[in-house]
């Protein structure tokens, strides 16, 4: 990370991230120009850091001072720098720099890796056979639980108590799914304008959340190979940016499957408490660890009041079932549940039934739900590295999709675009990041059935060659991602 305590960035570094300025296309000041907001982009640059005097940036390049000049000028045109008094060029990112979320569409697809999202597992079924027996007994009141059924509330935080994170009922809210979690943690704590921590990649419901909010996002580059990474990182962006929130995902994260130490979870939950930062935590697939244990959650250690986990049964279970909760202070959670039941009621009754009964008998369904996604993860490794051996794939021990990285030429939106026509949906590389970072990946999930995803593979590899090197193709409507 390129950026000095004061929040400020060396010419030397920076110019060894831009590259020789020799090898930058004509005209060059706009190359220059892009290449920064690449950098700004994929996070390598956080949001409010100084870049160097234009001076000093051309002696490092080895170029003139006025291309400098005419590329910090292009970037402040665009929404990627502006002036602040007393500290020159700053870097910043446009309100419209999130993508919509979208990817290769098809009237009827044969394989279907644009959500990583699994089949039902077997006992939902008789969860709501359960539930339908309980149902009588609720039919004579009124039918609203504006912050959860009880029992499903005392479930849930009987769970977080059992993996160490003691919590009572009312540090918990029932919402209608993760993304509905999230959302009441922007209405109510956001301001429009307020900065929000993201990494990056990130999954696009996050961005999309911030962004509707009117949050501003501030982008921390993730690596799934150095996952404790992330710690300074953050650290930096939030001595900098003064974010009201950050939003994490430490287990597996979506894409990457970065999965945060048990070290660096701690340094990073009370770096960001001490900066005055609420953590919205999400766990919808911390427990889907297929090779190690699981690991403290993130929010044990700190008060309750400095994060907010959200969760829910949409991976573990199904997506088909919205059910998801929130869990923070006991204070905080009735300003949170005062939100939800101004935009919602209640969550339906059957379906917290349901879940009630899921949620008691996690343990049984999490051994079955795991074995199938490591047999499926291996079987995708495996027919990735014969079909195609030059895409760079860190194995994640956990969670429920690749980050692909694709060799040199191939664009991950052409591919989506081609795959698309074959009967191939896939989620493209840009929906996970601002602005214009990652054509040069592809996330697939590990959700289906090995034989679909030995196929899927088959199919990949047949398009890939022939892509090498073509243009980008235009946009396709917007779709949502999971």
């Amino acid at each position: 990370m390129p950026v000095q305590r004061n929040g400020s960035t060396p010419a030397h570094e920076l110019a060894a991230l831009v590259g020789p300025a020799a090898e930058l296309t004509a005209p060059r000041y706009a190359a220059l120009a892009r290449r920064i907001r690449d950098l700004v982009s994929a996070g390598q640059l956080p949001q409010g850091t100084r870049l160097p005097p234009e001076r000093d940036l051309a002696t490092a390049l080895a170029t003139s001072r006025v291309t400098v000049a005419s590329a910090y000028r292009v970037l402040r045109e665009e929404g990627w720098a502006r002036t602040r008094h007393g500290s020159g060029t700053v870097t910043d990112a446009p309100r419209d720099a999130v993508p919509e979320p979208w990817y290769g569409r098809s009237d009827s697809p044969r394989f279907d890796l644009a959500h990583a999202a699994p089949a039902a597992a077997p006992e939902l079924e008789a969860a709501y056979r359960t539930a339908l027996e309980r149902l009588p007994a609720m039919t004579a009141g009124h039918g609203y639980f504006h912050a959860g059924l009880p029992a499903l509330r005392a479930a849930v935080a009987d769970r977080f108590t059992a993996r160490g994170l003691p919590t009572d009922p009312d540090q918990v809210v029932i919402t209608a799914g993760v993304g509905d979690a999230s959302s009441v943690v922007a209405e109510t704590l956001l301001q429009p304008g307020d900065r929000v921590l993201v990494e990056h990649p990130t999954y696009p419901g996050a961005l999309r959340v911030v962004e509707g909010a009117g949050g501003r996002l501030v982008p921390v580059a993730v690596d799934a190979t150095r996952p404790d990474d992330l710690v300074q990182a953050a650290q930096l962006a939030a001595r900098q940016s003064a974010p009201r929130l950050a939003f994490l995902e430490p287990d597996f994260a979506n894409p990457t499957g970065a999965r945060l130490s048990a070290a660096g979870r701690r340094r990073l939950a009370a770096t960001l408490w001490q900066q005055g930062v609420v953590t919205v935590v999400d766990e919808v697939v911390a427990e889907l660890y297929l090779d190690d244990g699981p690991l403290p959650p993130y929010a044990a250690g700190v008060p309750d009041a400095a994060t907010v986990t959200v969760g829910g049964l949409s991976k573990a279970v199904w997506g088909g079932l919205r059910i998801g909760w929130l869990r923070t202070d006991a204070v905080l959670a009735a300003r949170l549940g005062a939100t939800l039941s101004r935009r919602q009621l209640s969550v339906g009754v059957l379906d917290q039934l349901a879940a009630t009964v899921l949620v008691r008998d996690l343990d049984a369904v999490l051994v079955g739900r795991r074995r199938r996604l490591r047999d499926q993860r291996d079987t995708l490794l495996s027919a990735l590295a014969v079909q195609l051996p030059d895409w760079r794939v860190h194995p994640p021990a956990g969670g429920l999709s690749l980050w692909c990285a694709l060799p040199d030429g191939l664009s991950s939106a052409a591919l989506t675009a081609s795959a698309a026509q074959s009967g191939l949906v896939l989620a493209e590389g840009r929906a996970f990041g601002t602005g214009h970072a990652f054509d040069d990946h592809l996330r697939l999930p590990f959700t289906r059935p090995p034989a679909e995803l030995r196929s899927a593979v088959e199919l990949l590899a047949g398009l890939a060659g022939p892509l090498r090197g073509d243009a980008r193709p235009p946009r396709r409507a917007p779709a949502s991602v999971v």
